[in-house]
């Protein structure tokens, strides 16, 4: 185990690992609820009717804002609400429905093709951007373009993209308006940055969690409201904290993965993270024991962590905290910068050169 286990979980320890102060920017997601309403708001959108729904167009942090408004709204949906997450859009898009194309930089090439796609079927476009050659294209079609508060990386602005995805589908006729949910739940969240922040007692729920997850390749499940969340944990521990991490789904988890847990000390030190919620249906929560008890003698680690919150809202981004939290905290356990992505920006050189 690294030496960097017993580190202060502080603000000025993090910072020797954390220059950009990534840290703050989790932190803020109480405050980015806030201000992307206001955001949705200054675009001056009218309401629409979309018989067809509303596609999410985005790829990475841009796109998971879709899955999170989708889990919050829950059956308050009275449409579809899908994502996209390709160069191109589901078959079935028609003039109908509404395309939200949402790309932090503005330069996702995937995103850009949905894009023009929606303008050949004909469909109505929203962009959702900081800038880039989206909201370039966006402003000479006439097409609208929410703003995203600059200076972020991407995967940061999820209360942004989250809080766009809602206000358009409310827009829309996809679902109810959030405006008043949104505004109690970052009211809540501000109670959880005291509690798990790195001001909060050194034995709290995320501090201890990064703890007890480092050294292992952790393996989040989640169920209903919580399966994008534990979307959204694994690529945080991948971006932030530079660790392989995997996302699965309760009860389809009971059905394969759950046999292969006994060979996994053979491979390494796997850790389960089950993501529980008070609405999570009973059958799937007696399935979340049972596949604790199931897994544990081959897990590095079992552990159970449930949201917090009233509202689909206060829980949906409690959940998103945390797992925010603990992926920063990873970062510093692990003495590296949360902030690079050197492979991703390797990457996108190299499609570049193959254009």
């Amino acid at each position: 185990m690294s030496s960097t286990q017993e580190l202060e979980l502080d603000r000025e320890t993090i910072g020797r690992f954390d220059p950009t102060d990534q840290l703050t920017d989790v932190l803020a997601i109480p405050e980015h609820l806030r201000d992307a309403l206001w955001k949705v708001e200054s675009a001056g959108l009218d309401a629409w009717d979309s018989p067809g729904g509303l596609i999410v167009a985005g790829m990475g942090g841009s796109a998971i804002g879709g899955q999170l408004a989708r889990a919050i709204l829950g059956d308050h949906a009275s449409r579809p609400l899908l994502g996209a997450r390709a160069y191109g859009l589901p078959p079935w898009t028609t003039p109908d429905t509404t395309v939200l194309c949402a790309s932090y930089s503005g330069d996702t090439e995937e995103t850009l093709a949905c894009y023009e796609a929606a303008g050949v079927i004909g469909a109505r476009r929203i962009a959702v951007t900081s800038g880039g050659k989206l909201a370039a294209q966006a402003r000479a079609d006439g097409v609208p373009v929410v703003p995203v508060a600059g200076g972020f990386q991407p995967r940061a602005a999820v209360a942004y993209m989250t809080v766009a995805v809602l206000q358009i589908a409310a827009l829309c006729g996809v679902g109810p308006g959030m405006n008043s949910e949104l505004d109690v739940a970052a009211d809540h969240l501000e109670e959880l940055v005291n509690e798990w922040g790195p001001e909060g007692a050194p034995d709290g729920l995320a501090k201890s969690l990064a703890r007890q997850l480092h050294g292992t390749v952790p393996v989040i499940a989640g169920a209903g409201l919580t399966t994008p969340i534990a979307y959204r944990w694994k690529t945080q521990f991948n971006e932030n904290a530079k660790i392989p991490a995997y996302a699965q789904e309760l009860p389809e988890l009971n059905h394969n993965e759950v046999v292969g847990w006994a060979a996994a000390p053979e491979h390494g030190r796997f850790s389960a993270v089950l993501l529980d919620d008070c609405d999570t249906h009973p059958r799937v929560k007696a399935r979340i024991d049972l596949t604790a008890q199931l897994i544990a003698p081959g897990a590095a680690g079992v552990h159970r962590v449930e949201s917090r919150g009233q509202t689909t809202a206060e829980r949906v981004f409690s959940l998103v905290l945390l797992g925010d939290l603990v992926s920063v905290y990873l970062a510093a356990l692990r003495g590296v910068d949360p902030e690079k992505v050197e492979v991703l920006d390797r990457l996108k050189s190299a499609l570049a050169e193959h254009r």
